[in-house]
């Protein structure tokens, strides 16, 4: 079931986002990009103490320890590499949202 509000577009950047909620909520851009960064915000700094955000039926926002590990160089297969740790985010979307993308 796809919203008469959304432009037809292959991909949807953050002016697109911006723009489609704009006009479907008739509020002007510049509000909803302070909520839009808010958000970003948010969620950024929730990740950074270890905790996740959940949008109950869309998703979890999660941030994953990733250990070091041995790797090679894919220009030069046989020099081995050492990866970094590194914590990456990692999204896990909701049953609502997997549901919809099935119909």
């Amino acid at each position: 079931m796809e919203s008469n509000f959304l432009k037809k577009v292959e991909f949807m950047n953050k002016p697109d986002i911006i723009s489609n909620i704009a006009e479907k909520l008739a509020v002007e851009k510049a509000s909803v990009e302070r909520v839009l960064s808010a958000f970003e915000e948010l969620v950024i700094e929730t990740l950074k103490k270890g905790e996740e955000v959940s949008l109950t039926g869309f998703g979890t926002f999660s941030a994953k320890h990733r250990s070091a590990r041995m790797g090679v160089n894919p220009q030069n297969p046989s020099v081995k590499i050492e990866i970094k740790a590194v914590t990456v985010p990692k999204f896990k979307a909701g049953k609502t949202l997997k549901d919809s993308l099935k119909k």
